[in-house]
């Protein structure tokens, strides 16, 4: 596989699709590529602005484009077609920082009691326990699996501090999901989908997608609660040093309780994604 080959053949979201009108051209970059998009009553249209046509679908929500002729086949949410959840929007937001970095970051449970203080962590309850990471090599997807945390207001709907389980699930470079305890239906598991358009090497726009299961809360109230939590991070993230994802641990140590930002890392090394990451060599010359 050459270099960023998994990119260039990969789906990028541009829009979540109910903020999308008819008869709109969309101008917007990924990946760096001047990029146009438009909806009228023929479907979706997409277009690299310097060499034709380019491919474009909706999917969970969301309108994704791909640069490539050869595109990669979509990954899977069944539980999107499941009848009674509840598909809402979180909104969209740009950031400047590698989308390798807002996933990453998604990913970290280390920081919930310290920076999503009565939400999704709290003192005493600091410490991230054994978890188990593992490469679903079927799908080329990494998993976390076994993630627990107590927390405060794990949801809208939560009323009581719980501990909560999670499944942290990397589809993609820029996908990620997060499966987690269902508080009316503990049996089954609420899904959060992260999917990050890459504008840049340093730039990116989140977009945010909740496949729940909740009959209280309306989707405005959905959607303020997850856009509160997401706001907590954005200090975090426009704060990072350097802006692109450095994959060799001599720049960033990892601990234990990052095992999977580690895994992470790996996994982008092994596919050869190099867009938005920073190299031994930048560091030396930014040492020079």
């Amino acid at each position: 596989m050459l270099a960023d080959e998994m990119l260039w053949r990969d789906w990028h979201p541009v829009i979540i699709a109910t903020d999308m009108g008819h008869d709109h051209r969309y101008q917007t970059t990924v990946l760096g590529v001047p990029v146009s998009y438009w909806r009228d009553r023929n479907g979706y249209h997409a277009r690299r602005d310097s060499d034709g046509p380019c491919r474009i679908q909706e999917r969970y929500a969301t309108v994704w484009v791909c640069l490539s002729d050869a595109p990669r086949e979509f990954f899977a949410i069944p539980e999107f077609d499941e009848p009674d959840r509840r598909v809402v929007s979180a909104g969209s937001i740009r950031l400047h920082v590698s989308g390798l970095r807002a996933v990453e970051n998604f990913l970290d449970m280390g920081h919930f009691p310290f920076v999503h203080t009565g939400y999704l962590g709290a003192e005493p309850h600091t410490e991230v326990l054994p978890y188990t990471v593992e490469i679903d090599a079927a799908n080329n997807e990494i998993l976390a699996t076994n993630c627990r945390f107590v927390q405060p207001r794990a949801s809208a709907i939560a009323a009581n501090p719980i501990e909560v389980n999670y499944t942290y699930r990397v589809a993609r470079p820029y996908v990620t999901m997060l499966y987690k305890t269902c508080v009316p239906a503990p049996e089954r598991r609420d899904v959060i989908g992260l999917f990050v358009q890459p504008l840049s090497e340093e730039w990116c726009v989140a977009h945010t997608v909740m496949i729940y299961l909740d009959d209280v809360n309306s989707d405005e109230e959905l959607r303020k609660f997850q856009q509160t939590i997401f706001g907590q991070d954005l200090m975090i993230l426009i704060n990072q040093v350097p802006k692109r994802m450095p994959l060799e641990a001599r720049h960033e140590i990892p601990v234990r309780a990052d095992a999977m930002a580690s895994a992470y890392r790996r996994w982008l090394r092994d596919n050869k994604v190099a867009y938005g990451t920073y190299a031994q060599s930048e560091a030396a010359e930014a040492q020079a």
